[in-house]
């Protein structure tokens, strides 16, 4: 897999059903939509601060790599993270890179330990 993602500008459809499957096998704990469109993670973080310092860390992957997750952050450590790209309406390699890049990021996650809530 590449490592670095690539301008969208040129691309003209999304990856295959069988490219995308492949890809995801690769990205264990993420999933891919009924629609094949999108791949999500659902992290439930340590506590909002954490989940808050994950947010800014993956917003520095996204600059850097100039793909950009939907991050939605409920009941204050419940993150969800959305891959897609938009120009073609579905999955590209650019969202599996970033997503493998997201993996990498040390998280502060809840355990059964913190788990008060």
């Amino acid at each position: 897999m590449k490592t670095h993602c690539t301008a969208c500008a040129g691309m003209e459809k999304p990856l295959s059903k069988s490219a995308a499957v492949k890809a995801l096998k690769k990205l264990p704990d993420w999933e891919i939509s009924q629609d094949e469109k999108m791949i999500s993670r659902h992290l439930v973080m340590k506590n909002f601060l954490a989940a808050i310092k994950l947010v800014n860390k993956i917003g520095i992957i996204a600059e850097a790599e100039n793909h950009h997750p939907d991050l939605h952050l409920t009941g204050y450590r419940n993150l969800q993270i959305d891959l897609s790209t938009h120009e073609v309406k579905g999955l590209t390699t650019n969202d599996f890179i970033v997503a493998a890049k997201i993996d990498q990021l040390p998280m502060k996650l809840k355990t059964k330990k913190n788990a008060k809530n």
